[in-house]
């Protein structure tokens, strides 16, 4: 992407791997020269590499895996002063930006769920393709898919594949998990892929009867959901008037949560029938750019299969101050409500 104004310094040479829409996350963000953008998932650098190409801008990078911290050096020292890389989680975006001396910001992007570069590292266990610890574990603390599946009791367990992995064999599946703990333990990402692949059947050509449960587990472990709305509330604490939220999305359950909240937070009324008055709400706090989510073009998705479920939501941050409370009660599912959690 080329660079825009005569005073513009392009940061490094060609990304790790395709970032997904990105042109389309660029011009949502239309960073301008000045401006300090949030990259609060920066796994290979291709968001930060095109912001940070596009305008004479900066941008403060987050990610919570230590290997993508490690792998951004090259880009931080090309970017010259322009890119600062911090280890956290993007829900920590809006404490983070005040740590580096940015309180408020002009955008924020967020890309939502696993990353190229973990799903092909096979010893982090986030993908049956090849046979390694059942680990799943974005950062280096907390416990692994295999802790998990350990120490669930059964209902929880299916609770978990059934919200965050859509498994209809959910019960099914849980059920085999657990009467196989109790021959052995489950620590390979190939016990459990060949655990379920005996009570989940497929027809040729639909995916691996394990991915939904690898899905769920991902999320869980990650506690991928409640990252990203706490995130999408940083968000709106961070942004100044005028400024632009960006999410890319992979799947269903990511993209119901973006699309509640910019629901709701655009809303400028409760809404009413002939029977009910509308009844007044807070003011919106943001716009969105769309009716619809941006999705990506046939020819990206022929170059690179990734980008295929992929969804853009964006939106422009009002004057309104930032509300305390979520959405809705409910707005991210929690299997675990009522249920003994992990120890």
């Amino acid at each position: 992407m080329a660079g825009s104004g005569s005073g513009n310094r392009t940061a490094g040479g060609p990304a790790r791997h395709v970032p997904v829409l990105v042109r389309e996350v660029v011009t949502a963000l239309t960073p301008q020269a000045g401006d300090v953008i949030i990259d609060g998932t920066f796994g290979a650098g291709g968001y930060s590499r095109a912001i940070l190409q596009s305008a004479d801008c900066r941008v403060v990078a987050i990610d919570r895996d230590q290997s993508a911290i490690l792998g951004g050096w090259e880009l931080v020292n090309d970017a010259a002063g322009r890119l600062t890389l911090v280890e956290d989680r993007f829900s920590q975006l809006d404490a983070v930006a005040a740590r580096v001396g940015h309180p408020k910001v002009d955008g924020v992007v967020l890309d939502i769920g696993v990353s190229s570069m973990q799903l092909d590292q096979a010893e982090r266990g986030f993908s049956f393709r090849a046979d390694a610890a059942l680990d799943m574990r974005m950062s280096n603390d907390g416990d692994s898919a295999a802790d998990v599946i350990a120490q669930l009791d059964e209902t929880t367990l299916a609770n978990v594949i059934y919200a965050f992995g859509e498994e209809r064999h959910s019960r099914a599946v849980a059920r085999a998990i657990v009467a196989a703990r109790t021959e052995a333990p489950i620590t390979t990402t190939r016990q459990l892929a060949d655990i379920v692949a005996r009570v989940v059947r497929s027809k040729p050509g639909d995916i691996h009867p394990a991915t939904r449960t690898f899905q769920a587990l991902r999320i869980a472990v990650n506690e991928e959901l409640d990252e990203l709305a706490t995130a999408l509330l940083a968000a709106e604490r961070v942004l100044k008037p005028g400024g632009r939220l960006a999410v890319v999305t992979f799947h269903s359950l990511e993209d119901r949560i973006v699309k509640t909240f910019l629901t709701e937070r655009s809303r400028t009324s409760a809404g009413g029938s002939r029977h009910r008055p509308e009844t007044a709400v807070a003011p919106a706090t943001f716009t969105p750019l769309s009716k619809k989510p941006v999705e990506p073009s046939e020819a990206e998705v022929a170059a690179n299969p990734r980008a295929r479920s992929a969804k853009l939501r964006a939106a422009l941050r009002t004057l309104a101050p930032a509300r305390d409370e979520p959405p809705a009660p409910g707005w991210v599912p929690d299997p675990f409500a009522g249920a003994r959690r992990r120890r």
